[in-house]
């Protein structure tokens, strides 16, 4: 074995190099995201009555890319080689942010607030749409790289804490970039962390597996091929259980991600340049669930985990909708990250398990799209509730007091509730149904690959 002393803890040298630019490209990623909501929600609409409306289209944008292109990109992706693909995603990524930058500079007024939004989301839209490719290479390099069943379940691992640092350094700093240094700063950021990302992918050389290069004779058709990944995800009683839990929950947690900065300023009564805080304690809450997760998985099994993450979770999103005080929120907040990413991280070993190797990348083509509907979903009807319908209710209950927002994220949290219970009643059925199904040799080669790639939910 050649040592790997220089870079034990990540790995190898190659999982090190990608490791550098993809963890800078997080903190710009979050840095964007962050900033892109704050400048919606208090610069662009602000004093709107339809602000939450307009904040809920970045969220759309993002859930039309995976629900429109991730469901071919896959399939694309396995004819293409990943390394250039994962090079020529970041510079389109790069040069769609560095167009917004150029755009920024012109005064607010200088534009119509449609022409804004559109522009955003137009962005946002290519964007992620661009990532439903990056996403599928960089697993492809991952498997390359990265081979044992222990090292790829640790590159998993350093992946979901990477992702929990992101969100504790980025959201911090895109408030005080966009409101004292202004918006294009804030969006350049980005644009640097893809150059960086570009520069370390560069310099990885994977060597494909022998059981992974490609076998000779004409590859069948990409409808073909697409049609065949639906129909064995439609025939799996497992999968079709274990998406219709994490759509039930993913339509809680888009109502989080749209309203949490009004929340903020409406329920807990702070200023909206505290919102980057709020994705720290969520970052914090992300790590030690990542941390605790595995152990968990260990003594009680992935779908114990599972349901009784999504129970926990919804509980403490309910107690979250029910703070009136910046601390206390952060604090529940941070609590509730803790059982959601559990429930990430159980998710993986459930779907890896149902879907053999030659399945994989069509199994999570068809999954995540799912998840991304109901968040978009869920996003669009909590900002048009909060916008029209329930933009004036007030009302007590038990000596609580009820508005817009708060009424929504109980209902949210009740519906992340609701889904563990019916993980609980249908996960382990279907399970036993899917024993029968015939098993892939190569299954196991998929494993720790996509940890980090949870489709459940977290932040959108």
């Amino acid at each position: 074995m050649s040592p790997r002393s220089p870079h034990r803890f990540l790995i190898n040298r190659d999982y090190a190099r990608l490791w550098y630019g993809q963890a800078i490209s997080s903190v710009g990623d979050y840095v964007f995201s962050t900033t892109l909501v704050l400048w919606v929600a208090d610069v662009l609409t602000r004093g709107k009555p339809w602000g939450p409306a307009a904040v809920s289209g970045v969220l759309l944008a993002v859930g039309a890319a995976v629900l429109f292109v991730g469901p071919l990109a896959g399939v694309f992706v396995d004819r293409w080689d990943a390394l250039r693909t994962m090079l020529g995603t970041e510079v389109i990524r790069g040069l769609l942010v560095a167009v917004l930058v150029l755009v920024s500079l012109l005064p607010v007024d200088a534009l119509p607030i449609g022409v804004w939004l559109a522009l955003i989301y137009a962005v946002v839209f290519l964007l992620h749409a661009t990532g439903q490719f990056f996403g599928p290479a960089r697993l492809t390099i991952i498997r390359e790289i990265v081979t044992g069943e222990a090292d790829r379940a640790r590159a998993a691992g350093i992946a979901q804490a990477t992702a929990g640092t992101a969100a504790i350094i980025g959201p911090p700093l895109a408030a005080p970039l966009l409101f004292n240094a202004g918006l294009q700063w804030a969006l350049l950021v980005n644009v640097i962390s893809y150059a960086v990302s570009y520069l370390a992918i560069r310099t990885i050389r994977p060597v494909p597996q022998d059981g992974q290069r490609e076998a000779a004779g004409p590859r069948p058709g990409l409808l073909a091929e697409f049609v065949a990944g639906l129909r064995f995800f439609g025939g799996s009683r497992f999968l079709v259980a274990l998406v219709s839990v994490a759509v039930i929950g993913q339509c809680g947690m888009g109502a989080l991600n749209t309203l949490n900065v009004f929340f903020l300023t409406g329920n807990l009564n702070a200023p909206a340049d505290l919102y980057g805080y709020l994705g720290t304690a969520m970052g914090v809450g992300g790590i030690i669930g990542a941390l605790c997760a595995g152990r968990i998985v260990q003594w009680i099994g992935a779908r114990t985990t599972a349901w009784i993450g999504l129970v926990l979770g919804g509980v403490l999103l309910i107690g979250y909708s029910r703070q009136s005080v910046f601390l206390a929120g952060l604090v529940v907040l941070f609590l509730f990250m803790v059982p959601v990413t559990m429930l990430n991280t159980a998710l993986t070993p459930l779907l890896l398990a149902a879907a053999p190797k030659e399945y994989l990348g069509r199994v999570m083509a068809v999954f995540y799209p799912c998840t991304q509907l109901a968040s978009m979903v869920a996003a669009s009807t909590s900002g048009w509730l909060a916008s029209s319908v329930l933009r004036d209710l007030t009302g007590s209950l038990g000596g609580l007091r009820f508005g817009p927002i708060d009424t929504i994220l109980t209902a949210a949290g009740t519906l992340i509730v609701i889904a563990g219970i019916y993980a609980w009643i249908v996960l382990p059925s279907a399970a036993t149904d899917e024993q029968a199904a015939p098993a892939s040799s190569g299954a196991e080669e998929a494993t720790g690959a996509s940890a980090s790639e949870p489709g459940g939910l977290g932040r959108g």
